[in-house]
């Protein structure tokens, strides 16, 4: 019983890891094993029953969390627009774009994708959607198979670290860091990881064009009158929208000022980011629009497509991201909105029914309770777990590994992607980070970095084959067996799973070292979020000195503590308000200050200000 005992808390994750191969559901085991353990610490004396006890109201304190109500907002809007069909949009409009040059096919899908991402956010709906309208043309057109399905599964994969991801939400509150900084930090990481995909497909394009050949002209559906693709005017538009944008970026402050009366000298960089974006968008909205509706001729059939297909979803992006990023909404009430703006786009497309709205909220009512289901699971475990001392022995574990900061990160690291063979990431993100998280804070480790970067390191659980979330979504909708091609009438052969998964190899490689990347160089991700205000103590010391001293050059506000009025129950000396009198015996005057004591006393109030100061700075 003492071994028991003494190692009650490796027992116990043991028992999960034992419920867990076993097969039971998560949820349940992570809820029977904390129920189970539970009840034998309490009968072996390990923590008192009393801890039992709060477990109610730890379930409660669930389902008042608000940033859980993000989750089931943004699965909404995702799947209300992968059913309203603006993937089918997206895919033919960009890759007509691109299609005229080697690898356009597969830079559409990966810019499509991180489009996707940014307005669904739901893995499954943007990798069947682009495996059922994308793989079909790229083998029609003689695209490498195992290239074909690696990018489609990779790109479809982005939604897990560009902002709205649900598992940046559930690592956020998991952390207890901000959303808002979650996606900030985000930001540039998961567009750094679609540049790394984009120079993949250059990579191809170069060294091996037969594997990514260009689309032949007899597929280019958008061409002017005289033959042209109509280029050309898409380039001048794109010129206009930029051009605005730098013009907004450059006067942002000027019409700060203007509008509030009151010099502003700087702007956040993210706002500029996102009000340049949006006046650029707004711009090339505006001309698409003149030219339509008054026949002015000045845009080609390519940049009318391009313009009314993309800046829908810019919009929607906006209202989301842009909102979060500006401080006007909570990332609860921007998914709320994105939700409304879902809508409204499925009733513009004109293909908003009943049946759609059902279906969407019966898949967002099943996510939304597996998601609570598993905290709650995580809950329970997590109770007991912290009672046995468990952090305890997680810390005494991780914290003496080799290479301090490094090398806890590079061993977090690979047991995230080992156990991401077996877990997704809700099960990675609600029973492992609540581990690691106090043992990385300990060390130093700005916990945002720590969130991304294990984000980043959890997206390759939906790429690794064989049990890899995304290449069984693309296996579902790949065809399996020889079929005739609908545009050539030639016979194609199917795409095999050995295919899948040799595909997806050389993308995980990539997202791996976007991780050593991000462990390499931290500022990637800390350098987007707002820095925390520093203060000069000593001159806040010196101004309140000055405001206490009075007026007339009388005695210094620090002689009348621990010599006048004594707080601590000492005797007043007399004078009144003049001020304290020198003492009048030994036993009267005061105590010469220990050497081993503290230089500042409770005595000095302005001291003991700048020590609970001191204190409050954040370590890192």
């Amino acid at each position: 019983m003492e071994f028991i005992t003494a190692n009650f808390a490796p027992i116990m994750f043991a028992g999960l890891i034992c419920f867990l191969l076993l097969g039971f559901p998560v949820a349940f085991s992570l809820g029977a094993c904390g129920l189970t353990f539970g009840l034998i610490g309490v009968e072996l004396g390990v923590f008192q029953s009393s801890v039992m006890a709060w477990l109610p109201q730890r379930l409660i304190g669930i389902m008042a969390n608000d940033t859980l109500l993000a989750v089931p907002f943004f699965t909404l809007m995702g799947l209300i627009l992968e059913r309203s069909g603006m993937a089918e949009d997206l895919l033919d409009t960009v890759g007509q774009v691109f299609g005229p040059m080697r690898g356009g096919l597969a830079l559409a899908v990966v810019f499509v994708g991180a489009l996707l991402a940014a307005t669904t956010g739901v893995v499954a709906a943007s990798v069947i959607s682009m495996g059922l309208i994308s793989l079909p043309i790229m083998l029609r057109y003689g695209y490498d198979r195992r290239f074909s399905s690696g990018v489609i599964a990779a790109s479809g994969t982005l939604a897990q670290i560009i902002p709205p991801s649900l598992v940046l939400i559930i690592m956020a509150d998991q952390l207890g860091k901000s959303v808002g900084d979650m996606y900030k930090g985000a930001f540039v990481p998961a567009f750094m990881l679609v540049g790394c995909y984009v120079l993949y497909v250059a990579f191809l394009a170069i060294f091996r064009p037969a594997s990514v050949p260009a689309l032949p002209a007899e597929a280019r559906i958008y061409r002017e009158p005289d033959g042209s693709g109509g280029y050309r005017s898409l380039l001048v538009l794109m010129v206009i929208s930029f051009v605005v944008s730098v013009l907004v970026a450059r006067h942002l402050t000027d019409v700060h000022s203007w509008w509030s009366g009151q010099t502003v000298t700087s702007v956040a960089t993210d706002e500029k980011v996102v009000v340049a974006m949006c006046g650029g968008t707004f711009v090339a909205l505006v001309i698409a629009l003149l030219n339509k509706y008054l026949r002015l001729g000045l845009l080609s059939r390519l940049a009318e497509r391009v313009t009314f297909v993309l800046i829908p979803p810019l919009l929607l992006i906006f209202l989301v991201l842009g909102t979060i990023f500006l401080g006007i909404a909570t990332p609860t009430e921007g998914g709320a909105m994105g939700a409304i703006g879902a809508l409204i786009m499925g009733w513009a497309r004109g293909r908003l029914d009943m049946t759609l709205l059902k279906q969407a909220l019966a898949a967002t009512t099943k996510l939304g309770s597996f998601v609570m289901f598993i905290l709650i699971g995580a809950t329970i475990f997590s109770l007991v777990f912290q009672a046995a001392d468990g952090p305890i022995w997680v810390e005494h574990l991780l914290a003496s590994l080799p290479g301090g900061q490094v090398g806890f990160l590079v061993a977090v690291n690979l047991l995230i992607f080992f156990l991401a063979f077996f877990l997704d990431y809700f099960e990675l993100s609600f029973i492992v980070v609540p581990l690691l998280a106090p043992v990385a804070d300990k060390l130093g480790i700005d916990l945002i970095w720590f969130g991304v970067l294990l984000a980043m390191n959890m997206q390759t659980s939906f790429m690794h084959p064989p049990f890899g979330f995304a290449l069984f979504f693309l296996r579902s909708v790949a065809p399996d067996k020889p079929y005739v091609d609908r545009v050539t009438r030639t016979v194609m052969q199917p795409v095999t799973t050995m295919q899948i998964y040799k595909g997806a190899i050389p993308f995980v490689l990539i997202q791996l070292v976007m991780v050593a990347t991000l462990i390499t160089f931290p500022n990637l991700v800390t350098g987007s979020l707002d820095k925390v205000q520093s203060y000069d103590l000593k001159s806040i010391g010196d101004q309140m000195r000055e405001s206490l001293q009075p007026e007339g050059g009388g005695a210094s506000p620090d002689a009348g503590y621990g010599s006048g009025e004594e707080p601590y129950g000492g005797t007043p000396a007399p004078g009144g308000d003049s001020g304290p009198a020198a003492p009048t015996s030994p036993e009267a005057a005061p105590a010469a200050p220990d050497a081993d004591a503290p230089a500042s006393t409770p005595d000095d109030p302005v001291k003991a200000m700048e020590e609970a100061l001191k204190r409050a700075q954040p370590s890192n």
